[in-house]
């Protein structure tokens, strides 16, 4: 059965067909895998900093409350936002960014992109069926993946046969609400993290238009700047903040009109989903804040130099010697690419497991 022929396959369930994708991607080993993979802290700084479990978590939750008020599927927008994330590699985007170099330094021009690697990780990479590979989810929930990011047509995807997602239109509007929960997501929680850990302090982000009306409306509550309490006040209202402006922003007719005729808009088309225009403006100048402040740290840069490092070395390992390889990756070379499996492989891998396999590699 060819995959395209099986994306609304029925079978006798109590559960509508997204929520279903939902149940099957929670209990796949991947989505468990999250758990160890670094968001911007690597796992063994602390137990209470982001992964990409809590992350992918946080992003659902912004997602189906944005779902629900703008009248659209909470579970279709909740399943995206959970998969979204299940093709990163371990030390964040710098693990990606370097598997990426190192494909491409190989003539692999393909290359790595961790956000097509999550549909391929629910679409080939899981394996739970006797008759296919994948998790045999819904288009809509695919689609989400394939599109997860603008612009949609992107050059590696040519050997992939995905002409059933048709680039040329903007996937669902659930699809876009996870794109917005994820920033929302990531910049509330880097910010609450990086206070909890010493790299930055509210008073970095003071110059920044959004803090300051966040920061207003904690310190009305009687909650001064330096009391532990204003990190917890700050990050909740901040998530509300810009739920509520996308909220007030957005073209609820539009939405309501596209919801009901099952319409596409076209990928050249304004979506009518979006921030006010000064919203948009101040959010990206907070991202730029915690682009120097944060991100750049020498402490991050530390941990991320050594995450390259890891990968760096576990990539030439595992090409130049193939019996390194798990014997289910193994078997995999029959059929595919060195270079693909091998980048699966690490792709696949917790900070943790790379960690460890570098260390017995090359340390002894």
């Amino acid at each position: 059965m060819r995959a395209d022929e099986r994306f609304y396959k029925v079978s006798q369930d109590f559960r509508d067909p997204f929520s279903r994708d939902r149940d099957r991607v929670i209990h796949s080993s991947s989505f468990r895998r999250l758990e160890y993979k670094t968001q911007v802290f690597i796992n063994h700084v602390g137990d209470y900093f982001r992964t990409r479990l809590t992350h992918s978590i946080e992003v659902s939750q912004v997602a189906r409350s944005l779902a629900k008020h703008l009248g659209l599927n909470e579970s279709l927008a909740e399943v995206i936002a959970l998969s979204h994330d299940l093709g990163h590699t371990p030390f964040g985007h710098v693990g990606g960014d370097e598997l990426d170099l190192l494909l491409k330094a190989d003539g692999f021009q393909n290359g790595f992109e961790h956000n097509f690697q999550s549909f391929r990780t629910v679409h080939q990479l899981e394996n739970r069926y006797k008759e296919f590979r994948g998790l045999n989810l819904a288009y809509g929930t695919l689609e989400g993946l394939i599109k997860h990011s603008y612009p949609y047509k992107k050059s590696f995807y040519t050997d992939w046969h995905i002409e059933a997602f048709d680039l040329d239109y903007h996937p669902s509007l659930e699809a876009v609400i996870v794109d917005f929960s994820d920033e929302i997501a990531y910049v509330s929680h880097d910010i609450d993290d990086g206070v909890k850990y010493g790299l930055i302090n509210f008073y970095d982000l003071l110059d920044n238009e959004i803090a300051q009306i966040i920061h207003q409306q904690v310190t009305e509550e009687g909650i001064d700047i330096d009391d532990k309490i204003y990190r917890y006040r700050f990050v909740g209202k901040l998530i509300n903040f810009l739920v509520f402006q996308l909220l007030q922003s957005s073209d609820k007719a539009q939405i309501t009109e596209i919801n009901k005729s099952n319409t596409r808009l076209h990928a050249t088309e304004t979506l009518p989903i979006k921030y006010p225009k000064n919203i948009a403006t101040e959010l990206k100048k907070l991202k730029k804040i915690l682009f120097e402040k944060l991100y750049r740290h020498e402490a991050i840069a530390k941990n991320m130099f050594f995450g390259k490092q890891c990968v760096t070395g576990l990539y030439k390992a595992l090409m130049s010697d193939k019996a390194l390889l798990p014997n289910d990756h193994y078997i995999e070379l029959e059929s595919k690419n060195h270079h693909r499996v091998v980048a699966d492989y690490i792709a696949s891998m917790t900070d943790r497991h790379a960690s460890n396999l570098y260390k017995e590699l090359y340390f002894g």
